[in-house]
């Protein structure tokens, strides 16, 4: 069986990608194209030798769609998802799900109602790196884990190589922490649990409408403090993850750059060890999603509608912290 998709909007910088990544499973081929702007649509539509519908219900009603892509503006995700899963079709998007935690409900709700596949592209939490942290986390190899910092940026504002449209609030509802940020805020929770408070720091230096340098200090129910670090100014910065705990640290600084010590180590007269044997990657959530839909399996471990949901509870409320100048707790 070959899984029918179509994409919905190129607004985003992944959706190429996406198209790409579709295409390489071998299992899904892309048959129709839908974009709010045609004129950006079409000529994807035509690279892609597929059609392009300038009309979104006209797409969803098509028999050659079983499944679709979101990389529409943000700001957007809560009409094109709600109408994507209420014509039964499954659902792949682009984070963050939605602007707030009611309109992810509202999708949600939508996607029960219709028993469509719903996945959410956190591609991190694959990574082997992240996979060794946790099962240590939860083998108690660290000992009471205190605090967890996670560190996603890059230059994109500083450097001049994002598009100008990617600064418009209108759309985009957020600017660095919205965007690079959601990877450390999903890790921090993956690794930490339950979030109780959060407090957000922004500012634009530059000028651009949107914020482009953010930090997140999220406290969680059992005791951690985790740390999320974003920016659209930063340059040759490296991915950064740390445990620590009250019997071991673990660091890695991308590219293999991984050690850790505990106080087993400790006893045998060792440092730092970069581990033997790694944890397999987990899967990219495209080729999770395409499986998950070819084989009625559901939405794959750790990118479905509670994850989504939890991501955009701490966004928002990170938001609410940063524009108020207050600690925020955490109710849902």
């Amino acid at each position: 069986m070959m899984l029918k998709v179509a994409m919905l909007s190129k607004w985003h910088v992944h959706a190429e990608g996406y198209a790409r990544d579709f295409l390489k499973t071998g299992k899904a081929e892309i048959t129709a194209v839908w974009d709010e702007k045609p004129e950006r649509g079409m000529p994807w539509a035509e690279a892609l030798g597929c059609d392009f519908e300038a009309d979104l219900d006209a797409l969803l009603a098509r028999n050659d769609v079983d499944a679709v892509c979101c990389c529409a503006p943000t700001t957007m995700h809560k009409d094109v998802l709600i109408r994507a899963a209420k014509a039964g079709k499954h659902i792949f998007t682009e984070k963050t799900l939605a602007c707030t935690v009611e309109e992810c409900r509202e999708i949600a709700k939508a996607v029960e109602e219709n028993g469509v596949t719903f996945t959410i592209s956190f591609p991190h939490k694959a990574w082997p790196a992240v996979r060794f942290a946790k099962k240590h986390i939860e083998n108690g190899d660290f000992g009471r884990v205190t605090n967890v910092r996670i560190r996603n940026a890059h230059n994109g504002v500083s450097g001049k190589w994002l598009p100008e449209y990617w600064f418009v609030k209108e759309d985009c509802a957020g600017g660095a922490m919205m965007d690079l940020g959601c990877h450390p805020m999903y890790l921090l929770a993956y690794l930490c649990g339950k979030p109780k408070k959060i407090t957000g720091i922004a500012n634009s230096v530059l000028g651009t409408p949107v914020d482009e340098n953010a930090i997140s200090v999220i406290e969680f129910e059992n005791g951690a403090i985790g740390v999320s670090e974003t920016s659209f100014l930063a340059f040759s910065s490296p991915y950064t993850i740390e445990v620590h705990g009250t019997e071991g640290i673990f660091l890695w600084r991308g590219n293999n750059d991984m050690k850790y010590k505990t106080v087993e180590t400790a006893k045998l007269n060792k440092d730092f060890i970069t581990p033997d044997v790694m944890p397999e990657d987990g899967g990219y959530p495209i080729n999770l999603f395409v499986d998950a839909c070819i084989n009625g399996t559901g939405s794959p471990d750790g990118l479905g509608m509670e994850d989504a949901i939890e991501l955009a509870c701490l966004l928002e409320n990170s938001y609410i912290s940063y524009e108020t100048g207050k600690t925020v707790e955490i109710k849902e």
